[in-house]
């Protein structure tokens, strides 16, 4: 199955205070973690959907991937959107694939057998979403097939995400995975110490 990645980093940081995609964890920026956890898991390409500050996001980064592989697309509404415009955006600038995984910019440490397992299920049962869970609770990144990407595209009702999963919950599937970063964002100061720590005693691991 080829697979494609929407990595969505258009939002203000305004929880965080600072801004999110450029804080560090082991000298590398929390946004190319992302990235870089996306291609382990065997992308074929990751769309970058960026908003505030976004110019200086794709300064830093388009020297360091490969450009048909990092896609980098604007979402100029992104102080007055939410997220389903920017996966609609990423989605559009998407080159031809299966599936799209969906990863906010800001969880970088998912493992790459929680990617590979939401795609494993997918194949098996041919849902058009599949989701990781911890404890019951979906987590991300989602993998959504192409089958019904036509149907997001024209989503425009009330509430964004949510709602269209709740449309195509007799054809989502769920994943029960034992991965930490599937629970670690960095919302908060709090939450990004967390997640810091935990990045680092892998890697040092």
């Amino acid at each position: 199955m080829k697979t494609n990645g929407i990595l969505l980093a258009a939002g203000l940081s305004s929880r965080m205070k600072v801004f999110k995609p450029f804080l560090k964890i082991k000298g590398k920026m929390m946004i190319e973690h992302s990235v870089d956890s996306m291609f382990r898991a065997g992308v074929n390409q990751v769309i970058m959907v960026l908003g505030y500050r976004g110019e200086e996001v794709e300064s830093l980064l388009r020297n360091t991937y490969d450009p048909s592989r990092l896609v980098f697309k604007y979402n100029d509404k992104y102080a007055e959107t939410d997220m389903l415009t920017s996966v609609k955006l990423g989605i559009s600038a998407s080159s031809p694939c299966e599936a799209v995984y969906l990863l906010p910019g800001d969880m970088p440490a998912i493992h790459t057998r929680t990617f590979l397992a939401v795609r494993e299920a997918m194949l098996q049962k041919h849902a058009l979403a599949a989701f990781p869970t911890i404890d019951g609770y979906r987590k991300h990144p989602p993998l959504i097939s192409f089958k019904c990407i036509e149907r997001i595209l024209a989503f425009t009702g009330e509430g964004g995400l949510r709602e269209l999963w709740h449309q195509l919950e007799s054809q989502i599937i769920t994943v029960p995975v034992e991965d930490m970063g599937c629970m670690l964002d960095a919302d908060t100061q709090e939450d990004y110490n967390r997640l810091a720590d935990y990045m680092e005693n892998l890697i040092s691991s």
